[in-house]
């Protein structure tokens, strides 16, 4: 008897495309899992699938010691009999029934008592008191989120699926809700999986993340290797990875390895399997910038640079320079006044050598 979610899976779409799912979640405690990856990949649909919303071509699907899919035995449990609760882009809030109401419309077998009563807990918990008799036209964008995700958790489900929960806010109410967020969720120590398209969202929600491409997950893993140690160069791109350039390994001495990207050299932590061919990844938050070169610091890369573009990114400066590539820095808006930052700006460029991550490739 397994205690996981165990999908595998492969839905036929009308367009042609297959989504070939092949995904494990534990569903012992609470743990949220974001699945993120472009447009169209087939996130949703694997979200849907698993819900019972969509049923799949083949395979199966496994909750613990329930069986909700098999191809096989013909089964196709429904969304109710799977016990799961599914937050939608838009909410689905019924514009006709007041707050209090939406909440309990998943309560509707329990009797009045243990309704109100559970209705209730919902509202103090969700901070909605004082808002019972409203209908969903009376609430902000942030008050909707936090009832629609308060009917979806009213019935306790087994299983929580969310899409893309804080896509319809504006940006500073997105931010501010995410902290609450995964709060709210952690109250109920019930697995979540996650749909997103924002890489900020998936930090800052999730334990681990699985990263679709093309119908298929081709990576998962926690927060931190999958953001820091993706496994090839489309994937460093997807989740946000903002150098991606071609280098080649000159050599390798005491786990280092020297990396030659155009004219210019890098020292960086050789991969277990070092082939000479290899991507450079760096992340924007890893790289500083100074006017002088630091003859103190213990960066080992200080790269001589001309900066080429400023765009400013809500608290953030997305600097792009060139120090024989070119390689994007994101830094403060306090620091970049206090450098006084301009195309043309001759700076250095420092990376430590544990934050550069080498992917082989192929000539």
């Amino acid at each position: 008897m397994t205690t996981d979610l165990v999908a595998r899976f492969q839905k036929r779409l009308v367009r042609g495309a297959t989504i070939d799912i092949d995904f494990i979640q534990s569903t012992t405690g609470f743990s949220v899992t974001a699945l993120i990856g472009p447009s169209g990949c087939g996130k949703t649909t694997m979200l849907r699938c698993l819900a019972g919303l969509t049923t799949p071509d083949e395979g199966a699907i496994q909750f613990c010691d329930q069986t909700w899919f098999s191809s096989q035995t013909k089964t196709n449990l429904s969304p109710q009999q799977r016990d799961i609760g599914f937050l939608f882009q838009n909410y689905a809030l019924f514009p006709h029934l007041t707050v209090e109401d939406n909440i309990g419309f998943g309560l509707r077998q329990k009797t009045d008592v243990a309704r109100r009563f559970r209705v209730t807990e919902i509202v103090k918990l969700f901070d909605l008191t004082g808002l019972e008799q409203r209908f969903p036209r009376q609430l902000s964008g942030g008050q909707q989120q936090r009832v629609a995700l308060g009917r979806a958790l009213a019935r306790r489900p087994r299983l929580l699926l969310l899409d893309e929960p804080l896509s319809a806010l504006d940006a500073m109410l997105r931010e501010q809700l995410r902290v609450e967020l995964r709060q709210m969720l952690g109250e109920f120590q019930t697995p979540v999986i996650l749909v997103t398209h924002d890489r900020v969202e998936a930090i800052s929600l999730a334990d681990r993340v699985a990263v679709m491409d093309a119908g298929k997950i081709e990576q998962i893993g926690s927060i931190q290797d999958v953001f820091s140690r993706p496994s090839n160069a489309k994937l460093a791109r997807l989740v946000g990875v903002e150098t991606v350039v071609a280098g080649e390994i000159e050599k390798i001495d005491d786990g280092l390895a020297t990396v030659r990207v155009g004219p210019a050299s890098l020292l960086a932590v050789a991969p277990p399997t070092p082939t000479p061919m290899v991507y450079v990844c760096i992340k924007g938050e890893d790289v500083s910038l100074s006017k002088d070169f630091n003859d103190t610091t213990t960066v080992r890369n200080q790269l001589p640079a001309i900066i080429k573009s400023l765009t400013p990114e809500g608290p953030l400066i997305r600097v792009v320079v060139d120090c024989g590539f070119d390689l994007t820095a994101l830094i403060t808006r306090p620091s970049n006044e206090d450098l006084k930052l301009n195309v043309g700006t001759r700076v250095t460029a420092m990376i430590k050598a544990p934050a550069i991550h080498l992917i082989s490739r192929t000539i």
